[in-house]
């Protein structure tokens, strides 16, 4: 089953229970995959688009929305940052489950000892490579900052 079908079946059991924070986050997660599928480059796909794209547009999203969430904190909008909050959790259901910073380090360590970084010089080689092999598990700051951390020591 692919995301777009688990969307469609999530949104229909959520209609079904009235729950709206559901409904609000599985539309956001409808249109973004329309959108992907009717983009430029998606008629070489014939209109699909695949799982590892599938992952990247949702953690756009999530990023987006904890953009947005530290924006309304600052503005003392907790009606807004509740709202982002909501959505976050619902997408994060279908991301696969992210590493934790002691696996994300355990990780990035094993790819430094690969590539035979030494110095923050590497940096850039190592997060071209931390990147592709973390890519679903971790976000990019994330990422960074393990490498930045790693390769200062």
């Amino acid at each position: 089953m692919n995301l777009e079908q688990k969307i469609m079946a999530g949104l229909k059991t959520a209609m079904l229970a009235r729950d709206e924070k559901t409904i609000r986050s599985l539309r956001a997660i409808k249109a973004a995959i329309i959108l992907a599928k009717t983009a430029e480059g998606a008629a070489a796909n014939r209109g699909e688009i695949n799982e590892e794209d599938e992952i990247r547009m949702l953690q756009k999203m999530v990023k987006q929305r904890k953009d947005s969430l530290e924006i309304f904190q600052q503005q003392n909008r907790t009606d807004l940052a509740q709202k982002e909050l909501e959505e976050i959790e619902v997408i994060e259901n279908f991301l696969p489950k992210q590493f934790s910073a002691d696996e994300l380090k355990a990780e990035v360590s094993k790819i430094i000892e690969k590539i035979g970084a030494t110095s923050p010089a590497d940096m850039g080689k190592v997060m071209g490579a931390a990147s592709k092999q973390l890519g679903g598990k971790a976000d990019g700051k994330s990422i960074a900052a393990a490498v930045k951390e790693l390769l200062n020591k």
